[in-house]
């Protein structure tokens, strides 16, 4: 597979940040989509559409309103799903957000960018996960887009195993002079009904086995302090989702005219990139996860994992410290329900099990 191209991420940007506005009620918002769609078909096998929903009536939206955004979907050889994506939409907070500049190149053609350029490289072989690719729209009215697709998946009956969305991502310094250019936050959540927290683990620790030194740094929290993402949606659906987003922001350019791609850093842009691509193309051909994954409660030294195979042939399983929020060990085990870990102790330690190359289940 080839790899990630900055150039590539560089031009998405400019061209999506040369529009006067991309804000989601605005008059060029459909053209940017259409141009954003047409990029998509060029892709193999890449079906594509401008999806319309109902913007309603709130915060930033006057009226209801009939509006659109980019979905482009990679069919795989099952019915499971991944989806990554960012928001297209731009806002600018100081004049008529319908008409005033508003480039949003780090937010967020910064994430629309680099979905774009994983999609252009996922489609270049067949996967076992159809993937679908979106440009969200109505994010900075309050995540419309998002809730629009999430809600639309939920009563379709989706599968949806992963969900990546990724909001300003492409800057690794802010005017406070701090800077991290080694480092993604990912934001994700417990729940009843989702695994997204696994979900964030599983990412970490696959980017980590990658090779690089550019790594995920995991916050257990759902976003920032007062802040959203499209994400959320579809956790709040029952999915699996998390949020990358750059390690040092800055505020001061965040929905202003001052959003520009000379402020943007490229090699940091195409670092985090390669990293939902690492993450997605495990994803993409990964078994069915297994079920009823159960820690034997004997006494002892070692510590034995039980599992029920779904269909995997290999299964990952995993352990951590109690006090570690990363994956510290692993063993593969092939044509088996069941494996001993030696010198690991149950109590001290976290298990889970997960087909080879998907998002493992914790043990209980």
């Amino acid at each position: 597979m080839q790899d990630v191209s900055a150039a590539n991420l560089r031009a998405t940007v400019e061209k999506l940040a040369s529009y006067n506005t991309r804000n989601t009620l605005s008059a060029t918002m459909p053209e940017a989509a259409e141009w954003l769609r047409s990029e998509f078909a060029k892709l193999p096998r890449m079906k594509t559409e401008l999806m319309t929903y109902v913007a309603p009536k709130g915060r930033r939206v006057p009226e209801d309103m009939e509006v659109v955004q980019c979905v482009a979907t990679l069919p795989g050889k099952s019915d499971r799903i991944l989806v990554m994506g960012g928001h297209m939409d731009s806002l600018n907070l100081q004049v008529d957000a319908k008409t005033g500049r508003a480039p949003g190149a780090n937010d967020d053609a910064s994430g629309v960018a680099a979905t774009l350029e994983c999609a252009r490289l996922l489609s270049q072989k067949e996967h076992e996960q159809t993937i679908v690719f979106v440009g969200f729209t109505g994010e900075e009215q309050g995540l419309l887009g998002s809730r629009a697709l999430a809600e639309k998946a939920k009563a379709e009956g989706w599968k949806i195993d992963g969900v990546l969305s990724n909001d300003t991502v492409g800057s690794s310094s802010n005017l406070a002079g701090q800077k991290d250019e080694k480092h993604v936050r990912v934001f994700s959540e417990e729940g009843e009904d989702h695994n997204s927290r696994e979900l964030a683990r599983f990412l970490e620790w696959e980017v980590r086995q990658g090779g690089g030194d550019f790594r995920l740094k995991l916050v257990l929290r759902r976003d920032r302090f007062g802040r959203g993402g499209d994400h959320t949606p579809f956790v709040q659906n029952g999915f699996n989702a998390v949020r990358f987003i750059e390690v040092h922001e800055e505020y001061t350019r965040q929905h202003t005219p001052d959003d520009l791609p000379e402020h943007m850093d490229w090699n940091y842009l195409a670092n985090v990139a390669k990293c939902n691509l690492i993450g997605l193309t495990s994803l993409a051909n990964a078994g069915p996860s297994p079920s009823n994954v159960r820690i034997k409660m004997d006494q002892g030294h070692n510590t034995t994992v039980t599992w029920k195979s779904n269909g995997a042939k290999v299964h990952t399983v995993y352990w951590r410290d109690t006090r570690s929020a990363v994956w510290e060990g692993h063993v593969d085990v092939k044509d088996a329900e069941e494996a001993t870990i030696p010198l690991v102790n149950k109590d001290d330690h976290f298990f889970a099990v997960g087909a080879e190359g998907g998002v493992p289940t914790e043990a209980r």
